[in-house]
């Protein structure tokens, strides 16, 4: 297990926690949300999570384990078979209870704030049996990923080919024709951080906090990513995406606000905006808001861009539930050299306290505390004082 498991388990176990084989009966208030990541943000300890969400992704995942909630409750399935999917088992590992109600509908049946009680698999309301799930155990999670891994090839088929079927639609991402904003942010020769919510975003963030610091580069939050980068303990100069994901308080931290639009110039993001007293730049644009995020950071002239949480994996793409992913070859085929993805930094070396840094510190000291000494006659006559009791008391 790894140590964010690990680290997920321990917050996330509580009152209603059995063990394997033993009847499981939990009472909880019931919060319901068809969006997984608008929901994490109002769950607490004790919060029964009622979600909709076809084949949940990691970040999806990890999110609804690190808010201490016990138990998820899936209108859809959990895993549908298409992909190698870990989503579902990091819940489960992380101690939390995931059962899938394919047959019912739970946007119907419950509602947000009420008490709801599960014996088992079954959803109950004082007393009366509302459905019957299908609860998600870690060895039929275990045997399913390992099916899913050796049908791999037929999702990675389907993914080629609907790439294919994208590209020409997408291909202006490598002309270079998308029309840019005039933006109040100047990104020449300069080194441009983007952040986006991906695996271990926030992990690797913070790995590169020296080179931030030294450096500091143009930090762009993609939509939730703002949110890291505050958290981390620095404003975005740039926030970019749908706005569905960052929080008022980040959106409101003065960071330039840009939304990324439909090709269509429909921009379903703006309207937050301006209930929130914001003035936006709508850029309209095909493929993905990290994408967009990339490319205009090179087309205004940045010296180096480089990204964290970014996807760029056949398992992250299929997560990200969209049929293509064109936009994103096309835009690093674009960038090339200037790209460097920092995913997985935070692995890549874990400084320790070696001997050799340790045994110079020492030497160092020791010779500092002999020139004190030979420098200052009151400490040069103690130092004699104490060399010459330490010779009595070895007999010499």
């Amino acid at each position: 297990m790894n140590p964010i498991t690990k680290r997920l388990r321990s917050r996330a176990e509580g009152p209603g926690q059995s063990g394997p084989g033993s009847p499981v009966s939990t009472t909880g208030t019931a919060r319901v949300g068809r969006k997984t990541k608008d929901l994490v943000k109002q769950l607490e300890p004790g919060d029964v999570a009622v979600i909709g969400h076809r084949n949940i992704d990691r970040i999806a995942a990890e999110d609804l384990a690190a808010s201490g909630i016990g138990v998820v409750l899936n209108n859809d399935p959990s895993s549908d078979d298409k992909y190698p999917n870990r989503g579902p088992l990091i819940l489960v590992e992380a101690g939390v209870r995931l059962i899938d109600f394919p047959d019912a509908d739970l946007f119907e049946l419950l509602s947000d704030g009420e008490t709801i009680e599960l014996d088992g698999p079954k959803l109950k309301r004082d007393g009366q049996m509302l459905a019957t799930g299908v609860e998600q155990l870690k060895p039929d999670l275990d045997r399913r990923l390992a099916d899913q891994q050796e049908e791999i090839h037929h999702a990675l088929a389907a993914f080629a080919e609907n790439t294919v079927n994208h590209i020409q639609e997408e291909g202006e991402m490598l002309s270079g024709s998308i029309e840019l904003p005039a933006t109040r942010t100047n990104f020449r020769d300069r080194h441009v951080l983007i952040v986006v919510r991906g695996p271990n975003y926030k992990r690797d963030l913070r790995a590169l906090r020296a080179y931030i610091g030294d450096v500091r580069p143009i930090l762009i939050g993609v939509d939730g990513g703002a949110d890291a980068i505050r958290d981390a303990g620095y404003k975005p100069d740039m926030i970019l995406g749908d706005m569905d994901s960052a929080t008022d308080q980040t959106l409101k931290c003065g960071a330039e606000l840009i939304v990324h639009a439909y090709a269509n110039g429909k921009a379903p993001g703006k309207q937050r905006l301006i209930d929130l007293g914001l003035d936006p730049i709508i850029l309209p644009s095909v493929g993905t808001s990290q994408d967009v995020a990339m490319l205009m950071a090179f087309e205004k002239g940045a010296s180096l861009i480089v990204t964290v949480g970014a996807h760029f994996n056949l398992i992250e793409f299929l997560d990200k539930d969209r049929d293509g992913m064109s936009s994103t070859f096309l835009t690093r085929l674009r960038i090339g050299e200037v790209l460097v993805d920092a995913k997985g930094v935070s692995r890549l070396y874990s400084p320790g306290l070696t001997t050799g840094p340790l045994f110079f510190f020492l030497a160092a000291f020791l010779v500092l505390v002999v020139v004190v000494i030979l420098t200052s006659p009151a400490l040069a006559d103690l130092a004699d004082l104490l060399w010459l009791k330490i010779k009595i008391w070895l007999g010499f």
